[in-house]
């Protein structure tokens, strides 16, 4: 049954904004020609590389009014919140040698270099919007491409260390929240269907991390052989099906199992207004039904964008942000419940009588 929903051409269209999308992403891996990829490189040579790539790209016009920093300049502490806040990746946080990162003003762009590859440009937007996404990444890759000269080859595209990555190295993905596909128990059906058309989905912080809060990337695998619109195309044909069956879980839960549906919301409410001791994955459930409740119209709408913020705020680094100091797990629990009791305390009682649309 999924596996053919996947296959067929939904005639439904996602709405933009689209509450489930919580953002979109599109991410380039590219390489300088004249220099072996960091897995292979000299450390003289990964300094020439971030030298180079940081001059560079301070020119460029999205980037000419931005944030320019070497990792071994950050603190542990700093690194763990730029990944929170998906500006980096896991990989080069962990760098240890001529890692480096260029921030747009606004965060919408990133630049990361000698992560994987030498460069890594990435594109971030709220919602579900490849369109303005792409537009921006591609503007910004050909601004950095008049100054650097990339690894490329006229059968295979642009090189890449991972040979997953060769054609566009274009990596696009969209951070969807599906509780419904999750409690109804479908998710990991959805996962093999998207999985036979070349979509792969991971959790909140990519490959190798947990779905907390109900939360999956999801995003394309095949880069070669495929332009950069029939992929976005394929993808966001393959989202429009998510949707559409996160959308039907959520009716049937409603539906068959309303008073536990309206017992589970009841419960997240009650633990984030009165913990005093709350780990992160146990936040992120809880705020998953915020969002949730919100959806169904149980909740006034400004509560999907709190839980949203809240999503990155009770992660570990940004809680030893908030107490200014890197702290233990048991004192990040208890700040973090006291950061959530006064964000929630006045939430007004659930509106049951509420209709989905």
């Amino acid at each position: 049954m999924f596996h053919d929903l996947f296959f067929s051409k939904s005639k439904s269209k996602v709405p933009k904004p689209c509450p489930i999308a919580l953002s979109t992403r599109v991410r380039l891996a590219r390489n300088l020609s004249e220099f072996p990829f960091p897995g292979r490189a000299e450390s003289g040579q990964k300094k020439a590389v971030l030298s180079k790539c940081m001059s560079a790209l301070g020119k460029v016009k999205p980037l000419q009014s931005c944030t320019s920093v070497e990792l071994d300049e950050l603190s542990e502490l700093d690194r763990q919140i730029l990944v929170e806040k998906h500006l980096i990746s896991l990989e080069l946080s962990q760098s240890d040698e001529s890692g480096g990162v260029v921030l747009s003003n606004d965060r919408a762009c990133s630049v990361m270099v000698n992560e994987e590859d030498h460069l890594r440009i990435q594109v971030l937007a709220n919602g579900l919007d490849f369109s303005k996404v792409w537009k921006l990444a591609d503007s910004l890759d050909s601004g950095i491409e008049s100054s650097l000269d990339y690894a490329f080859d006229s059968q295979l595209g642009f090189l890449t260390a991972c040979p997953t990555n060769l054609g566009t190295g274009m990596r696009a993905s969209v951070m969807m929240h599906l509780p419904g596909l999750v409690m109804s128990k479908n998710m990991d059906k959805v996962i093999n269907a998207v999985n036979h058309l070349g979509i792969a989905v991971r959790g909140l912080f990519g490959e190798g991390s947990d779905a907390s809060g109900s939360i999956f990337q999801i995003s394309n695998q095949q880069t070669l052989g495929e332009s950069e619109s029939a992929i976005l195309e394929r993808l966001e044909m393959t989202l429009e099906n998510i949707v559409q069956q996160e959308r039907l879980a959520r009716e049937k839960l409603s539906e068959d199992d309303g008073l536990r549906l309206t017992d589970k919301i009841s419960r997240a409410v009650g633990s984030l207004k009165t913990s005093y001791l709350i780990q992160s994955s146990e936040a992120m459930d809880h705020l998953s039904l915020i969002r949730l409740a919100a959806d169904f119209g149980y909740l006034p709408e400004k509560f999907r964008a709190l839980a949203d913020r809240m999503f990155i705020e009770v992660q570990p680094g940004h809680v030893q942000l908030s107490a200014g100091k890197p702290i233990e797990p048991g004192e990040r629990d208890r700040l973090r419940a006291e950061t959530l009791r006064k964000e929630f305390l006045r939430m007004p009682q659930l509106n049951l009588n509420a209709q989905v649309d």
